[in-house]
């Protein structure tokens, strides 16, 4: 994708993002996740609970989230493959915390599909251009999530100006689908490559 293309798809994203902030706590309501609504049946709330934030300041550390995701690694995700890589990374998220993070009884923001789509376009950026620098984020990403999970939350963040708690979880949670949606589609990418060669 172009570095114009990349820019457009990550101000639409950011777009879509503040203005369901203006539309205001109704939207939070019900779109959050919340375990308790989820059991209950509603289970757009894991994936939607992505699309929401707590307050100007949350949404204003994942934009900023987004605008350094978008220069580091935008152009190497098409449209369609930024749409599967955040849509996979969300229901991640949303499915993580249900499953395997009991204690979390709601969960709002954008930070765990950020993590998903850092990850899926350093792999491709990596096998693309087998860059050590690129090579160097990756690995700043992985101690990243190693320290949340086994620390708690960076310093710096835990106190970026909102008083919402970091769940952490989500962060691994949203690599972990950002990985799995990048090895589905290297895999399809290689069989059909493989195909066309036979």
């Amino acid at each position: 994708m172009k570095p114009s293309q990349a820019a457009a798809l990550g101000g639409g994203t950011g777009l879509a993002l503040v203005l369901l902030q203006i539309a205001g706590e109704p939207a939070r309501a019900l779109l959050r996740y919340q375990r308790e609504s989820v059991a209950g049946g509603e289970a757009w709330r894991l994936l939607s609970g992505n699309l929401v934030h707590a307050d100007v300041a949350h949404i204003g550390w994942n934009l900023l989230g987004l605008a350094i995701v978008v220069v580091l690694v935008g152009t190497e995700l098409s449209a369609r493959r930024w749409l599967l890589v955040t849509l996979a990374s969300a229901f991640a998220v949303g499915a993580g915390l249900y499953l395997l993070s009991p204690t979390v009884e709601w969960y709002l923001g954008f930070s765990g599909v950020l993590h998903g789509l850092l990850l899926a376009g350093l792999l491709a950026q990596w096998l693309r251009t087998r860059s050590v620098v690129t090579l160097a984020v990756a690995g700043l990403l992985a101690a990243k999530l190693t320290y949340e999970q086994f620390v708690g939350p960076l310093p710096f963040v835990a106190s970026a100006g909102s008083d919402l708690p970091v769940v952490h979880a989500a962060h691994t949670y949203g690599a972990f689908g950002g990985l799995t949606a990048w090895a589905l589609l290297y895999a399809r990418d290689h069989k059909a490559a493989r195909d066309s060669r036979a």
